[in-house]
């Protein structure tokens, strides 16, 4: 394979693939795409609202962590084979931490020639007091004064501009916080074809391929809705890759060998997914019309995309900021038959009571019955019924006394415990505050290094 970014001036086409679509994947697929795929680069996307949350706990507990931990066992794998190929590695797995994730990457490596670029600017957290903007919830419209003192993190969606630098600057590998997702597939697209910042119509068409490509196997019949059933080997299933033309036409298919299917169904199913309004679909570089996009079966796992239309980009970017919203404790136990709802109902009876006995006041609390009610609306009464409960507390200790209560029922409960689903250890819970600041408040604090 020749050089991973060639100019724009000889180059027809540019493929790039998708390598990870959250925090917990298998880098089974990124292997087979680095091997098999003829790609010249490779975007991870490993972050969510959910992960942000996540990572800021390991942070809490050691202010070194905030990056994906998985990232250096993914690296030291696919480090090799990259590197020989010229495969450029692009992730946002430096989540709240982009400096400590950069450095585990570098160790990966083991002494051979890497140079790693790490994208700043994105955590807003020690800025919010000095914005001078309003910090309204861009849902709900509620001040933000009701969470500003619990505030643990804020980060800003960015878009591909400071990726494009990275890749400008000679880097193998692209560290990040939080960008949009779509930005991860769109930088190298830019980068290697030469496109315009303004040119919304090849901005639009590469941001479809990063929405396309973003969630892992989702393009390839992965969390298929159509015909699930008859996808051919699930369990090695390929992640899509796109092959893209200067004039913003795509190709969608996946790595020779691999299972999974990508049809015109399947592209689809993915490019409605998390759209709310498909006329105008906002990312930091563009807003997307996905209205007159044409789907076209190639054959032999080959869809063609065309007709993306795109328009200005926003003004405003998007922040996310997590604050504390209380403690949470959570338990399950079950019931066999006969009359397994009944006595699943009379211990959720019990265990009110004994948390009013204790002084347990939560502000939320839920109860399911799973095997009747849970996922769907209740049918009829089934023989094994689990009753799970989870409250909100404003206080660990409240917490934890629900968690002490749930085993109470084991023996002085309903007859016919079927199972005890035990509790889990009470837990921080953090809310997601989203929110719009002005582009250039943002953006004039974004920088990249290169080492």
């Amino acid at each position: 394979m020749g050089p991973a970014f060639e100019p724009a001036a000889r180059m027809r086409r540019y493929r790039i693939g998708a390598g990870q679509g959250f925090y917990g994947d298998s880098p089974g697929a990124a292997l087979d795409m680095a091997r098999h795929g003829e790609v010249s680069a490779i975007a991870f996307d490993a972050l969510s609202e959910l992960t942000l949350a996540i990572l800021q706990k390991d942070r809490q507990r050691d202010p070194s962590l905030g990056y994906t931990r998985d990232l250096g066992a993914w690296m030291k794998r696919l480090l090799p084979i990259a590197l020989d190929r010229r495969i450029a590695l692009i992730t946002n797995a430096g989540g709240l931490n982009p400096e400590g994730a950069a450095e585990v990457v570098r160790k990966a490596a083991d002494g051979r020639p890497l140079r790693v670029a790490t994208v700043h600017g994105d955590n807003l957290t020690e800025r919010l007091g000095t914005l001078a903007v309003p910090l309204d919830h861009a849902v709900t419209g509620a001040a933000f004064g009701e969470v500003s003192d619990r505030v643990v993190f804020a980060a800003a969606y960015l878009g591909a501009g400071p990726l494009v630098e990275a890749l400008s600057r000679g880097a193998d590998v692209v560290v990040t916080g939080r960008v949009a997702d779509s930005a991860l597939f769109l930088a190298p697209l830019v980068h290697a074809l030469g496109w315009a910042w303004d040119d919304w119509d090849r901005l639009a068409a590469g941001t479809v391929v990063g929405h396309l490509l973003e969630c892992s196997g989702q393009a390839c019949g992965g969390n298929f809705s159509g015909d699930w059933a008859s996808v051919p080997e699930p369990w090695h299933l390929g992640y899509p890759l796109a092959e893209v033309s200067e004039d913003g036409v795509v190709v969608i298919g996946k790595p020779p060998g691999s299972g999974g299917r990508v049809t015109a169904e399947t592209v689809s199913e993915q490019l409605l997914y998390e759209v709310q309004d498909p006329t105008r679909y906002v990312c930091p570089d563009v807003c997307v019309d996905f209205t007159d996009v044409g789907l076209r079966d190639l054959g032999d796992n080959r869809v063609e995309v065309e007709g993306t239309r795109g328009a200005a980009r926003p003004e405003l970017l998007k922040v996310v900021i997590g604050y504390s919203d209380g403690w949470m404790g959570e338990g399950r136990v079950g019931y066999c038959w006969p009359h397994a709802l009944k006595k699943a109902r009379r211990a959720e009876e019990i265990l009110r009571h004994r948390l009013e006995m204790v002084g347990c006041k939560p502000r939320d609390i839920l109860v399911e019955f799973q095997g009747y009610d849970s996922l769907q609306p209740p049918r009829s009464e089934p023989d094994e019924v689990y009753l799970r409960v989870a409250v909100r507390t404003e206080t660990r200790a409240e917490a934890e006394a629900m968690t002490r209560e749930m085993p109470y029922l084991a023996l002085n409960g309903p007859p016919g415990l079927g199972g005890y689903g035990g509790v889990t250890p009470p837990r921080e819970l953090l809310g997601i505050w989203p929110t719009l600041v002005p582009r250039e408040i943002v953006e004039r604090d974004v920088h990249v290094e290169v080492t």
